[in-house]
């Protein structure tokens, strides 16, 4: 079962029963246990903790290899799916919630069927005896989560996810940070400390910047490179690179964003030569890409495609040598002179 299925279950259940259970008992599966040990502490998983942790719900899996700890839940569960499979099963439906709904009809329906044994059925029972029992649910519902964790951040101050960048104050540039996911909002941590927050860029997006003005440096001791700077190595390169790095920053709405993509071109002459650099940017240029970048420029030098330009002879122009020229008039007449 993936994570937010198990974390968007746990959600639609409490919803459903009206408030939060105070002790959740799972299975030791990995989207909510990392570690069971027979001795020491138990590890949930980050997103499953946080999850209880807003529903102030205790998580104590079951013992591994103890089924008597899940009492009858797992026949109940075997009785409940098959309930609702034989009852729907000559069923067709349309859409994702006209199945739902017919689903939620047939449980209220089990839970409704009387004990074969005592009074009362399920539905009675938890009405009676289990509902006052739960804690009442948050008034913001939990918002499901994950975690990427160690991603570092660039030069430029921001940290990458899915091909998009997302700013982090300045003091943290080269370390690593910790990033929580939503389907809304990205927020990378330190620890326990938030440093920033942002809203997700739209599915679909590609090399896109959120940046708090915050999180930007305010002076140069902070920013050893930055647009002027890179400007200058270009220029010291060559003019073809000169205007590669002027593109990578006319594609951006501040130079800063434009940093890495502009310093990952021009330490290509570190591993390279700067006349071999100059070359590969030319070639570049000429190129279907307007702004080309690293990627273009890299397997350009890897594959020597920029030596067969530095070799290639200049074009030379014909040279009629010396002899005897006769002039129109020499034909015309019809005799040799």
């Amino acid at each position: 079962m993936k994570q937010d299925t198990w974390l968007r279950a746990h959600v639609a259940m409490f919803e459903a029963f009206g408030g939060s259970s105070p002790r959740i008992v799972p299975d030791n599966l990995k989207t909510g246990v990392l570690k069971h040990p027979r001795e020491g502490e138990i590890v949930l998983n980050d997103a499953y903790r946080e999850m209880a942790a807003h529903y102030r719900a205790a998580v104590l899996p079951g013992r591994t290899r103890a089924p008597k700890d899940k009492a009858s839940v797992e026949n109940t569960v075997s009785h409940v799916a098959t309930w609702i499979i034989a009852g729907l099963r000559q069923a067709r439906f349309q859409t994702l919630p006209e199945l739902r709904a017919a689903i939620i009809e047939r449980v209220a329906g089990y839970n409704a069927e009387p004990f074969q044994k005592r009074p009362g059925s399920r539905a009675s029972v938890f009405a009676a005896h289990e509902q006052s029992l739960l804690t009442p649910l948050p008034q913001v519902p939990y918002e499901i989560s994950h975690w990427v964790y160690g991603r570092r951040v660039a030069r430029n101050g921001h940290v990458s996810w899915q091909r998009n960048h997302y700013s982090v104050p300045f003091a943290h540039i080269g370390t690593k940070v910790d990033l929580r996911i939503t389907d809304r909002v990205l927020e990378a941590y330190r620890g326990t400390e938030r440093l920033s927050s942002h809203l997700l860029l739209a599915e679909g997006a590609a090399n896109e910047y959120r940046t708090n003005d915050a999180d930007l440096p305010t002076g140069e001791r902070y920013q050893p490179w930055d647009g002027p700077r890179v400007r200058e190595w270009a220029e010291r390169i060559g003019p073809s690179a000169l205007v590669v790095v002027n593109r990578i920053f006319e594609s951006v709405p501040i130079d800063v964003q434009g940093l890495d993509a502009a310093l990952a071109v021009l330490r290509l002459s570190r591993r390279f030569s700067a006349e071999r650099v100059e070359a590969a940017c030319r070639i570049g240029l000429a190129g279907p890409f307007r702004s080309p970048r690293y990627a273009h420029l890299q397997p350009i030098l890897a594959t020597g495609q920029d030596r067969a330009e530095l070799l290639r002879p200049p074009r030379e122009q014909r040279v009629e040598h010396g002899g005897y020229v006769r002039g129109a008039s020499y034909y015309a007449e019809g005799d040799a002179k």
